[in-house]
Order: C-alpha cells, then structure tokens, then sequence
C-alpha cells in the first residue's frame, strides 16, 4: 500500500501490549469482546488458536505477540479483519477508538524496521507523542499458517 498518495486515512486504532496500532478501516470486520480460544498445535506462537466467530472457526492472532512484544496480557478486545476472502481475528489489549489521519504524517518503514514485519507493518507514524504502527491485516497470517490449519481440517 502507497500510504503517502492517499489524503485523510480512517483508522481503527488499537493498543497491542506497548504498541500503538492502525488499521484501516476498510480491512475491519467487526470488533467484540474475547470469546473462547481452542489452541491448535503445530501454529506460530503468535497464532493463540481458533474461536467460534459468527459460526465459523476463525484464527486468533495474538497482535501483541506477532509484532514481537512479549507483554503476558490477556485480549482485551477482539477485532476481526478481512484477508482477502478469509477472516481473522486479532486479540488487542484494547480498541481506543476511530479516527481520520493525515496520510502525509506517515512515512515508510526505517531500515533497521525493514526485517520479518516489513510485509505486516506499512507505514510508521506517530500519534500523540507515541510511535503508530500502520498494520497491513491482509498478511497477519502466514501461508504456511493457513495450509497448517487446512491440514487439521479447519474450513480457511
């Protein structure tokens, strides 16, 4: 995503552990309370497992940890995001509210950021004096994540 052609950005804005989070609200689904979590073995330590959303499996992805803050806190929110024709939910500490960014206050990832979240993560900001991450939700979750939970016979 070209972050700096677009005017106004809608966001989602969430608090993962320590980290500040945009999504744009084009990719949100919906956001609720936590519902129960089955684990599933075999998945990345960021994938806490399945929940019955709207009755259908979705994945969990535990934000905090995917975008390696180890903070131990329980989901306080759920948000679920669209990925091309599939759902996931991310569990966020909290879901702070919705607001209008300037795209021009965004600049790309620094080079030291340009590592294993470089697909996850497309634009750096910041946002009452705290560093704003701009999340792309469409990549949250591995290819090789989805063909693991094809394998246990999860419907992705």
């Amino acid at each position: 995503m070209d972050i700096s052609t677009e005017s106004g950005l809608k966001m989602l804005l969430c608090r993962a552990g320590s980290l500040v989070c945009g999504l744009r609200i084009e990719s949100v689904a919906e956001t609720m309370r936590p519902l129960p979590i089955e684990p599933i073995s075999g998945m990345p330590e960021f994938v806490s497992g399945l929940s019955i959303v709207r009755g259908a499996p979705v994945p969990v992805v535990d934000l905090a940890r995917l975008l390696g803050d180890e903070s131990d806190t329980q989901p306080g929110r759920f948000v679920v995001v669209k990925t091309d024709a599939r759902r996931v939910v991310l569990a966020v500490s909290e879901v702070t509210g919705l607001r209008t960014l300037d795209a021009k206050s965004f600049g790309g990832l620094p080079p030291l950021l340009q590592g294993a979240r470089a697909d996850l993560v497309s634009a750096v900001g910041s946002l009452d004096a705290q560093l704003l991450l701009v999340l792309e939700s469409g990549r949250v979750l591995p290819d090789s994540a989805w063909s693991k939970l094809r394998a246990a016979g999860v419907e992705t």
